[in-house]
């Protein structure tokens, strides 16, 4: 039965039927001298007038051998879509029955005749879509490939011996695929691009005489490109193309994989890079090839946003326009303007900027790397849905050019009949309607090609950028250069020169290569305008300066900051306001990403888009792969801290929301750090069980934070003071894995996991530098207390200063039994009775201990933190109310931060409402400018006039509540 056809579908003009209902007669008459009488031409499959007219090659070779066609309809091939194995079962049952290699040459040109009519027919005859199309033409080459390679490896190992790994493991050939083959997206007459490889050096194993690996695979290598593309009287299967190889056509045919991952790293240009995009393991030992394509991975894909790609992708696309110039290559729809080479720069721009933070990117399809882009909202809709289109017009418009005479052309006809021909495979009714179809699509591309691709706009090229230009380029002496500064508006233009001769001179910048040279030649001058326009101008250039001298060491940044001008004016922005964040900045270069997208980069996220931002970034980490995992939460955590700092600096959040967002922060990425070492130690030693009653139970884990994160108030840079506590308790306390040990054994292994996770110093930096000493017996005692051991040590054992310290106590991550368990603790604890002149005595102790050690001395100056009616003593009065007035605070108990329990004070009288807010508004006032002076790297000391009326307001109440 005939499937129902496109509605849409254009009739033919009378001169094309006529073409079709000719050259079918002549395949009638050669058909019925072979006792065949086909059927009409109208009761073919799918709208074959169109397949006649427009496929000279069809026609062709249905002409010479009428039982490919009478086949085709006795099978149903025309109508049936091909299962995934087909073409394997085709291929492996052609080739079973070839005993040497002239037969499997002849057998396989006779499968690919008949494979290729199928796939045209389809196509044209309006059967099949063009994703169907190129799946077709992929799988058809992918079995072609390896069944012969299959075939010739089996008889040379008869001849030769078989090659193995140094553990006597069998070892195979590895083909990649490169380009459309790669991508699964061949077109019809196309080469295939290949690159062959073989696992390791050796030796083959042979009752006669073995030979190196190397030589094995080579002749290999040479017969299999020989029985697919050595032309005889059946014609070629496919013409290979070898160039993509390591040195090119000059190198070794085959390769081993460590040298094939030496060549990347040592010679590796960026255009083979781009072609890695899309190499796929497509015959021989595919999981082998798999692990290949891992290992050169980093090659491919950047860690960074990787600007430097657009650069490349330029000078690649100005050589094609040279060449297109020099052909006449304007009519190329693969190489011409907006063509296919065009939209696949396009995408693969983004892949390769972003690919290394983006793993969804890394897909070698390009429809598919498309809808992702969108999806990301790298590209608008509008935009994809008109990129997708025009690759489905331009694919194929390519294949019906090549489908016409099975001929590897991309060029538009000048023929007329030519082109009314791609015209009606094109379903336009006449050339003008296609040709204006065509121009619509290509258009479209390189319109977006230039908006993604194209050179950033140059400057204005004013006199004063220009002089700074020739300021940069180190013809000028001292003088000239201070007067060029002076003159573009820097006030001190002497100490202006300084700077910019020391990051001229330094090593970093003088060790760059040409390409280098020349980003930062072109970047000073656009930086300098940027700077002198702040009226911090100085410090600003100094500052950004400094991060210019590290990230120099990768000019590939230097590229993300020409490429994109928003990034470089977000960085003078940031650098003039803070020396903490250029310093961050400079200490983490990946950073720089952020800067891009002003949207995000002043909106700190939430605590619950904090865990969907590391869940996401978690997915693309391979299981258990502890390096990526630590590089992963390193990245998220720097990254949301700069987003904390730059809403800071600019004012966009207030200081009780700066504290809670990197709290937050801690908090997330404590949480990840636990289940990550909980699952590391269970995998090992399995989980910790034991006996309580008469149930089998597994005990919890806690982290328990004190100080600053224990108290919602985590400053830029602060330590964790982090406890950790189990809920082991009975009997038959073990792990219940192979290698069994203790619970106490396990829990301290735990901690100290955690510990290593949270300050090891990777490539990417640490987390958090972590104090344990507030644990029970501080560093003598065990880095992980049980719960029943904790208690026993706060109601016997522990100090006055310990339960001071407990009041900022919270479980931040755990069990949720175990939390409840610690604040019932916690809350006993705390409802201790207590003698107050005795609490009072040893509070006002511990207060002079901690002045006398910790306050800054300066004269004429006021230490926030621990001069007299300072933080410390805000912190001392809460803490010292909250032992004293416990059993009254009810509910209120349960706060761990000083404002919520100064408003308990003041709820039920404890402490006067007017005194709770002096307190609370110095409180606040206070680390307003704590947070301000990190951010300028300055340390807590004001001048003595500040802050006058809070220190007065907080010494009085100290002197209430304590005594002098």
């Amino acid at each position: 039965m005939k499937p129902s056809l496109d509605q849409n579908l254009q009739p033919l003009s009378s001169e094309l039927t006529e073409l079709a209902e000719e050259r079918y007669q002549k395949f009638v008459t050669k058909a019925r001298s072979s006792d065949w009488d086909p059927p009409m031409l109208a009761a073919l499959p799918g709208y074959a007038h169109r397949v006649w007219a427009c496929s000279e090659f069809v026609s062709r070779q249905c002409i010479r051998h009428p039982a490919i066609l009478q086949e085709l309809l006795n099978t149903q091939d025309l109508l049936n879509s091909y299962a995934t194995s087909a073409y394997c079962e085709k291929v492996t049952e052609a080739l079973d029955s070839a005993p040497d290699e002239p037969a499997l040459l002849r057998m396989l040109r006779q499968l690919r005749r008949r494979e290729m009519v199928r796939i045209a027919w389809r196509d044209l005859a309006a059967l099949v879509d063009l994703h169907e199309t190129m799946k077709d033409l992929s799988a058809c080459a992918d079995s072609i490939i390896d069944g012969t390679l299959n075939r010739l490896f089996a008889w040379q190992c008869e001849e030769l011996g078989r090659p193995e790994y140094t553990d006597g493991r069998a070892q195979s050939l590895v083909v990649l695929a490169m380009g459309k083959l790669g991508a699964e997206e061949l077109n019809f007459s196309s080469d295939v691009d290949l690159i062959l490889a073989y696992p390791e050096a050796g030796q083959t194993v042979s009752h006669k005489s073995s030979i190196s690996n190397e030589e094995f695979f080579a002749r290999l290598g040479r017969r299999l490109i020989a029985a697919l593309s050595t032309s005889t009287d059946e014609g070629f299967v496919f013409r290979v193309d070898m160039r993509l190889r390591p040195f090119g056509s000059t190198g070794p045919l085959v390769m081993s994989f460590d040298a094939i991952e030496d060549y990347y790293q040592a010679h590796g240009r960026d255009w083979e890079r781009y072609a890695l995009v899309k190499a796929r393991p497509a015959a021989g030992d595919t999981l082998a090839g798999e692990r290949l394509l891992e290992r050169l991975r980093p090659f491919v894909y950047r860690r960074y946003l990787d600007f430097s790609a657009l650069e490349s992708l330029r000078e690649m696309k100005a050589l094609i326009a040279q060449e297109i110039n020099r052909k006449g290559l304007q009519d190329d729809v693969k190489l011409g303007p907006g063509g296919i080479r065009e939209l696949e720069f396009i995408v693969q721009a983004f892949q390769m900027v972003r690919g290394g933070r983006k793993p969804e990117l890394r897909d070698r399809r390009l429809l598919v790397v498309l809808a992702r882009l969108e999806e990301l909202e790298y590209l608008p809709q509008y935009a994809v849905s008109e990129l997708r289109d025009a690759y489905h017009f331009l694919r194929n418009t390519e294949n019906r050019l090549q489908q016409a005479d099975d001929r590897q052309t991309h060029t538009l006809p000048e023929d007329a009949t030519a082109r009314a021909c791609l015209a009606a495979g094109m379903n336009y009714s006449d050339w003008e309607a296609f040709s204006r179809a065509l121009d619509t699509h290509r258009n479209r591309v390189q319109s977006h090609f230039d908006q993604v691709v194209a050179t950033p706009p140059e400057d204005t090229g004013s006199k004063a950028e220009h002089n700074l230009s020739v300021l940069w380029e180190g013809s000028l002496d001292d003088d000239q250069a201070v007067d060029i500064l002076g003159q573009a508006g820097f006030e001190d233009s002497t100490t202006a020169w300084k700077h910019i001769k020391r990051l001229r001179e330094s090593y970093s910048v003088r060790m760059l290569g040409r390409r280098g040279q020349e980003r930062v030649s072109r970047l000073m001058p656009l930086l300098l305008g940027a700077v002198v326009a702040r009226s911090n101008s100085l410090i600003t250039l100094q500052r950004v300066c400094a991060v210019l001298e590290t990230i120099a060491k990768r000019s590939v940044y230097l590229a993300l900051l020409l490429e994109r001008p928003i990034a470089l004016s977000q960085l003078i922005r940031l650098c003039a306001a803070s020396s903490w964040i250029a310093q961050y900045i400079a200490r983490y270069p990946l950073l720089l990403d952020e800067l891009l997208d002003s949207r995000t980069l002043y909106a700190p996220l939430d605590h619950s888009s904090l865990e969907a931002d590391l869940a996401d970034r978690l997915n693309t980490v391979a299981a258990c792969d502890t390096e990526e995992e630590m590089d992963t939460l390193r990245h998220f955590q720097q990254t949301n801290i700069l987003r904390v700092a730059a809403a800071d600096v600019v004012n966009a959040v207030p200081l009780m929301v700066v504290s809670d967002h990197l709290t937050a922060i801690a908090e997330v990425t404590l949480s990840q750090v636990h289940r990550i070492a909980w699952r590391d130690m269970v995998t090992r030693y399995g989980a910790p069980c034991c006996i309580l009653g008469e149930e089998i139970i597994t005990p919890g884990f806690a982290i328990v934070a004190y100080g600053k994160l224990g108290g919602l108030e985590l400053g830029y840079g602060s330590d964790l003071d982090l406890v950790f506590l189990h809920a082991s308790a009975g009997e038959a306390q073990r792990t219940d894995g192979a290698k069994s040990i203790d619970n106490s054994v396990f829990f301290g292994r735990l901690g100290q996991r955690v510990i290593h996770f949270l300050t090891s110093r990777t490539s990417a930096g640490t987390l958090y530098e972590v104090d344990s000493r507030l644990r029970p017996s501080g560093s003598a005692g065990l880095l992980v207390s049980s719960l029943d051991a904790f208690e026993q040590y706060q109601m016997e054992d522990a100090w006055t200063w310990e339960h001071q310290a407990l009041i900022r106590a919270r479980v931040v991550t755990g069990d949720n039994v175990l939390l409840e368990r610690f604040r019932q603790i916690r809350r006993k604890v705390l409802l201790k009775s207590r003698d107050p002149e005795h609490l009072k005595e040893e509070v006002r102790d511990m207060r002079e201990r901690m002045r006398l050690e910790l306050a800054v001395r300066q004269q004429q100056a006021f230490d926030l933190k621990q001069d007299r009616g300072g933080i410390a003593d805000i912190e001392f009065v809460v803490q010292y109310g909250t032992l004293r007035w416990a059993s009254h605070l009810g509910s209120f108990l349960d706060f761990t931060d000083n404002i919520r329990l100064l408003d308990g004070f003041a709820s039920v009288g404890l402490l006067s409402a007017e005194d709770c807010r002096v307190l609370a508004d110095a409180y606040r006032a206070y680390r307003a400018r704590v947070h301000t002076l990190a951010l300028l790297e300055l340390p807590a000391v004001v001048a003595n006039n500040e802050f006058i009326e809070y220190r007065e307001g907080v010494a009085r109440i100290w002197s209430d509540l304590l005594g002098d």
